[in-house]
C-alpha cells in the first residue's frame, strides 16, 4: 500500500459481465486513498501490489448503476471512472444500500477536494453535464443521473424491444404514474396541462392498525364499478429509510413476515438498475374457496431522492415471458408503490414515514363488481405498512440481504434441460422440474474467484466454479482433520463425570457439532447457515464448583485440566460460567488443542484485546429437554457473551480463561434463576465459538460444544484455589 492517507476501506464486491453475457461477483478489499482507489484479493499488508487501481482527480465521477441481480441476489452497483478516459473504470457493488451510499459519499468527497484544490489554483476542470431528461420543472435525484459518456456503454443494451432502455437518466418509464409528485403544488401548477401529473385530492377513510387510510376523491361523477379508487396507507416505522427500502424491494420468504397479501414473487426481466419487471402472486383471504387467486405482472421503478427518501412505483405490464398462469386471474395495477421518507429521530431511534398507494383492478367475472371484495383486498394489501412497523419493532435481525428468486424464461429452461440430459441418465424432463432445478441452483450460487481477475477469460459457469471452490474447501478441511493426531483424553479429569448414555444424570458429554448452525462460507452473500461439524478443540474435562464467594481464575487450582495440558505442551481455553446466589456456583469447561494455527480467527481471539474478544465471543444455547417455559426463556438464538454479560479474560502462557459473570445482566440473571430452580430436570447444550464477520474468516467453526444433563446442586465441590502466579497476564 502507498503512504497516502487512507480515507475509507473495507470488503466490497467486484461486479461485471463476461463476454458470454453472465454476470460475476468477487469479494475484494477496496481501499480509498486521497488520490487513489484500489482493490486487493485479500486485506493488504505492507508493500502488497493492488489488483487494480484508479487515479482519483477532479475529472472522476461516481455513476449510480442501481440494483443488479446476480443468481437471485441483489447488489447495489457503483461505477467510478475518469470522464477523460472513460474506458478506465472500476465497478464495485455492495449487498446493502447503506454501505454503497457510504462509499459513494466518501469517493465524491475526495473528488470534490481535488476540484476545490484545482479551482483555487485558477485552473478549473471542464464542466460536466448530466443528460437527466427531466426538464419539466422536476428536481432530478442523484440516483436518476447517468453520464452522457456512459449511457451508450450500459451493459444491458440487449433489450431494444422493451419499453425503453435508459431508466436511470430519464426517470420513470413511460405511462408509470409518479404519484409522489402530487404533493408538490408547484409541480401541479407548472404542469397543469399534463394529466399524468394532475393533483389528487384525498379524504381520510379510516384509521386501522395504527395507519391512516386515505381514499382518492374523484373529479368525475361516474366510474365503472370494476375500477377501484386509489387508496393509500400512511404510517410511521421506527427504522431507517434504507432498511425499509431493502425489505420493500425483496421478493423472497422474508416478505411473508410483513406482507400478508404476498404469496410468491419472482423476477421476469431486469431492464436496468432502476427498472425491473416482476411476477407476483397475491394471498387474498376473501372467500378463497370460491374466488380464484390473483397474480400480477408489473414494471417496478425506484429511485433515491437527494433528501434521502425512496420512491418505488408499480404499473402493470404485459410481458412475453410472463403470460397467464393456470388457476390464476391476472389483476391489473393502475398505479401503486411506496414513498419512504425520513423523519426526525425520537428518543434516539430513527423514524420513517411510509406511504403505500394502490389502485388496482382485481378483474374476474362478476366478482369485480362487488365493491366489498375490491375494498377488502385493497385494505389487506395496504396493511403491509403496519406489517413493516411491527417487523422492525419485534426483531433485531436487520442485516439480511434482500434476494429476488429468478424466474427463468422459456429459452433458459430449454438450455437447462439440454444440460440436465448430459448430467443425468434420464432423457426427459418436464418444464416444471426444470424450473425447480434452476431455482434450487440459483438460490445460493455465488462465484468467488481468488485466482484471477481476468473475468472475461473465465468460461465456466458460475455454478461450476462454485462447486469447484466448495470442493477444494471441503478437501482442505478434510485434510486438516485427518492430519490432526488425537489427544490422549485419559490423562484429564474433572469432578463432574462424563457419561455418554442418553439417560445419564448429573453428568456431561460431548454435543454433536451438527446440532448447531453457524455462518457458512457464503454468509456474506445470502446469510445462510450450515451445521457446524467438527470442533476446533477437544473438551477434556468439566468441573462443578461452589463457594460462598465468586470463584475467579479457577486455572489456579492445582492439578486442574488446564495445568495438566500445560505440562504436556498443550494449549487450553477455559470457560468459567459463574452463577451467583446465596451460594455461588461455577461450571468450568476445559477445551484443549495441540497448538493455535497462526493467523487463524481463534488465534486472533486468544491474543486480541478485550474489546475484540467481547465483540466476537459467541454462545449458542439449547435446551433439548426441559419445561416449555425454560426452553422458551433460554431459546437457541446465538448470543455475544461479551455484549450481554461481563467477561474477564485471563491470559496465561499456555491458556486463556474466560470468567463469565452471568449475574452482571438483569435479564440473564432472571432466566438463570428460573433455570437453577429446575436444573435437575434439564438437559442443556452449549456451543462456544468466535464470530466470523469477514469473508476470509468464514465459515465459522466451533471451539467446542457440550451437553450437561440433570445437574445436581449437591454434587458441586468447594475448590482450593492457589494465589495468582507471577507469570499470568491479565488482559
Amino acid at each position: 500500500m502507498s503512504n497516502s492517507k487512507v480515507v475509507y476501506e473495507g470488503w466490497m464486491v467486484r461486479y461485471g459481465r463476461r463476454k458470454i453475457g453472465r454476470s460475476f461477483i468477487h469479494m475484494r478489499y477496496f481501499v480509498l486513498e486521497s488520490r487513489l482507489l484500489a482493490y486487493y484479493k485479500k486485506k493488504p499488508q505492507d508493500n502488497v501490489v493492488p489488483t487494480k487501481t484508479l487515479l482519483i482527480d477532479g475529472n472522476c465521477r461516481v455513476e449510480d448503476r442501481g440494483l443488479k441481480t446476480h443468481n437471485g441476489h441483489m447488489v447495489y452497483v457503483l461505477s467510478i471512472y475518469n470522464k477523460r478516459e472513460n474506458y478506465h473504470r472500476i465497478t464495485m457493488a455492495a449487498f446493502n444500500i447503506q454501505e454503497a451510499l457510504i462509499w459513494k459519499e466518501k469517493i465524491e468527497s475526495v473528488i470534490d477536494q481535488h476540484q476545490e484544490s484545482q479551482a483555487s489554483n485558477g485552473n478549473k476542470y471542464q464542466s460536466f453535464e448530466y443528460k437527466s431528461g427531466m426538464d419539466n420543472g422536476r428536481t432530478a435525484s442523484s440516483s436518476d443521473h447517468e453520464s452522457q459518456f456512459s449511457a451508450a456503454e450500459d451493459e444491458d443494451d440487449s433489450h431494444p424491444n422493451l419499453l425503453r432502455r435508459t431508466t436511470i437518466g430519464k426517470g420513470p418509464p413511460e405511462s408509470v404514474f409518479d404519484w409522489t409528485k402530487e404533493l408538490d403544488s408547484e409541480l401541479a401548477n407548472n404542469n397543469a396541462d399534463n394529466q399524468a401529473f394532475s393533483r389528487k385530492y384525498w379524504r381520510l377513510l379510516q384509521c386501522q392498525n395504527g395507519l391512516r387510510i386515505f381514499e382518492e376523491l374523484l373529479e368525475v361523477d361516474f366510474l365503472p364499478k370494476s375500477c377501484s379508487r386509489a387508496m393509500k396507507a400512511v404510517g410511521v416505522v421506527e427504522a431507517t429509510c434504507e432498511e425499509i427500502f431493502e425489505l420493500v424491494m425483496s421478493m423472497d420468504a422474508t416478505r411473508c413476515e410483513w406482507d400478508c397479501s404476498f404469496q410468491y414473487g419472482s423476477l421476469v426481466e431486469e431492464v436496468d438498475g432502476h427498472t425491473a419487471i416482476l411476477y407476483h402472486r397475491l394471498q387474498l383471504d376473501w372467500f378463497p374457496t370460491v374466488v380464484w387467486p390473483r397474480d400480477l405482472c408489473y414494471v417496478r421503478y425506484w429511485r433515491r431522492n437527494d433528501d434521502g427518501s425512496y420512491v418505488v412505483l408499480f404499473q402493470s405490464r404485459e410481458h412475453d415471458n410472463c403470460g397467464p398462469q393456470p388457476g390464476f386471474v391476472r389483476a391489473h395495477i393502475e398505479s401503486g408503490g411506496f414513498n419512504i421518507s425520513p423523519m426526525k429521530p425520537r428518543n434516539g431511534k430513527p423514524r420513517t414515514q411510509v406511504q403505500h398507494l394502490m389502485q388496482i383492478d382485481l378483474k374476474g367475472w362478476g366478482v369485480g363488481y362487488i365493491s366489498s371484495f375490491q375494498q377488502h383486498c385493497l385494505l389487506q394489501m395496504l396493511n403491509s405498512v403496519a406489517g413493516l412497523r411491527e417487523y422492525f419493532s419485534q426483531t433485531d435481525e436487520r442485516a439480511a440481504a434482500p434476494r429476488i428468486p429468478v424466474m427463468v424464461n422459456m429459452t433458459s429452461v430449454a438450455t437447462s434441460s439440454k444440460r440436465s440430459k448430459k448430467l443425468q441418465s434420464s432423457s426427459v424432463h418436464q418444464r416444471s422440474s426444470s424450473l425447480d432445478q434452476i431455482h434450487a441452483s440459483n438460490k445460493n450460487a455465488i462465484l468467488m474467484d481468488e485466482e484471477s481477475d481476468e473475468d472475461e477469460d473465465l468460461q465456466c459457469t458460475d455454478q461450476e466454479a462454485l462447486t469447484s471452490a466448495i470442493g477444494i474447501e471441503d478437501k482442505k478441511t478434510a485434510y486438516e482433520e485427518e492430519s490432526k493426531d488425537p489427544i490422549d483424553l485419559s490423562i484429564f479429569s474433572g469432578n463432574l463425570r462424563r457419561d455418554t448414555r442418553d439417560k445419564g444424570r448429573d453428568c456431561w458429554t460431548l454435543s454433536d457439532g451438527n446440532n448447531f448452525r453457524v455462518r457458512s462460507k457464503r454468509f456474506c452473500y445470502d446469510k445462510s447457515k450450515v451445521p457446524a461439524g467438527k470442533h476446533l478443540m477437544d473438551l477434556v474435562a468439566v468441573d462443578w464448583f461452589k463457594d460462598t464467594k465468586r470463584m475467579d481464575h479457577v486455572v489456579r487450582r492445582s492439578g486442574c485440566a488446564a495445568q495438566v495440558a500445560a505440562d504436556k505442551g498443550l494449549f487450553s481455553i477455559v470457560f468459567n460460567l459463574q452463577v451467583p446466589g446465596s451460594t455461588h456456583y461455577s461450571m468450568v469447561f476445559y477445551f484443549v488443542t495441540k497448538e493455535l494455527v497462526p493467523g487463524s480467527l481463534l488465534q486472533w481471539f486468544v491474543d486480541g484485546d478485550d474489546e475484540f474478544r467481547n465483540s466476537r465471543l459467541k454462545l449458542i444455547p439449547s435446551v433439548p429437554k426441559g419445561s416449555w417455559i425454560v426452553r422458551q426463556s433460554v431459546g437457541s438464538t446465538p448470543c455475544l457473551l461479551g455484549k450481554a454479560v461481563d467477561c474477564n479474560y485471563i491470559r496465561g502462557p499456555t491458556y486463556l480463561e474466560v470468567d463469565v459473570d452471568i449475574g452482571s445482566s438483569t435479564v440473564a440473571n432472571g432466566v438463570l434463576g428460573l433455570v437453577v430452580g429446575v436444573i435437575t430436570s434439564l438437559v442443556v447444550d452449549m456451543a462456544f465459538l468466535v464470530q466470523a464477520n469477514a469473508t476470509d474468516e468464514l465459515p465459522e467453526r466451533l471451539i467446542g460444544a457440550v451437553r450437561v444433563s440433570h445437574i445436581e446442586l449437591s454434587s458441586a465441590i468447594v475448590p482450593v484455589l492457589e494465589s495468582d502466579s507471577s507469570d499470568t497476564l491479565k488482559t
